[in-house]
């Protein structure tokens, strides 16, 4: 049976790009630390609430999807761990100025997240950048299955992002990725691997970690494109904008405020 449990996300794929330009050493000089500074973040608020790293799979998942648009029809009010990911960037960029994008932050936690609760553990591919938008209107497009979709239409989801049957039952199952999870086991297509993979935790691992590297192999910006954000939650134009607009308005009582708009 499978557990429907809440999970998470905040920033960069856009459709379309291509992942050739990730490695799983590209911090190895510039930022070598930022593995362990995620791992240390993760573990750390796992342990103050375990629902924790549920929340930074599922942030991973709607990432990859749709960019993390914290509004967005189906992270509305459900998607949580934003929190997390900014106390990782604060630290790393401690460190690391301006070096290591949240998008991979957010993928390296999802990774740690997994295996802190048990699961397999594999090879991060790094090297994205974050997007420059913030675009609510993109992330309710229909990108994401909606929380009653059918079997048909969350096999059509995935497979819109380059993702198999297969995948959507291993990042579904245990995991809770979607509201509609129970569709994946209810006398259709996808019963023979949910009955497997609760008789067998090494196929599940297995498919797991396979389902995990195609997820966060979807369209990365890499090389020029995007930027490296600042601020896990809000793209750097759109801070220059609120900052100039902000000046303005409050010139005579010197008041600035720095929203935080998550994608």
């Amino acid at each position: 049976m499978i557990m429907v449990m809440g999970l998470l996300v905040v920033l960069a794929h856009l459709k379309g790009s291509s992942s050739t330009h990730l490695s799983t050493d590209f911090y190895e000089k510039s930022c070598p630390t930022v593995f362990s500074i995620v791992q240390s973040v993760v573990k750390s608020a796992i342990r103050e609430e375990k629902r924790m790293g549920a929340s930074l799979l599922r942030l991973h998942f709607h990432d990859c999807f749709v960019q993390g648009e914290k509004t967005a029809g189906g992270n509305n009010n459900s998607v949580r761990g934003y929190e997390v990911i900014d106390d990782i960037k604060s630290k790393v960029e401690a460190v690391c100025p301006g070096i290591v994008s949240c998008a991979d932050i957010v993928t390296i936690a999802a990774r740690d997240s997994v295996f802190l609760l048990g699961g397999p553990t594999w090879k991060v591919k790094v090297g994205r950048r974050d997007s420059t938008t913030a675009r609510l209107e993109a992330a309710n497009s229909g990108v994401l299955p909606a929380p009653d979709s059918n079997l048909t239409t969350l096999i059509q989801k995935f497979k819109d992002q380059g993702l198999s049957p297969t995948d959507l039952v291993a990042l579904s199952a245990k995991k809770g990725l979607l509201h509609s999870d129970q569709a994946l086991y209810d006398g259709g297509s996808t019963d023979s691997l949910v009955e497997l993979y609760s008789k067998s935790p090494e196929s599940f691992n297995k498919d797991l970690v396979v389902a995990m590297i195609k997820m966060g192999d979807i369209s990365p910006l890499t090389g020029s494109n995007g930027e490296i954000r600042r601020i896990a939650g809000s793209p750097t134009e759109l801070i220059r904008k609120k900052k100039r607009h902000l000046s303005y308005e409050n010139k005579k009582i010197r008041v600035f405020y720095y929203p935080i708009v998550v994608k």
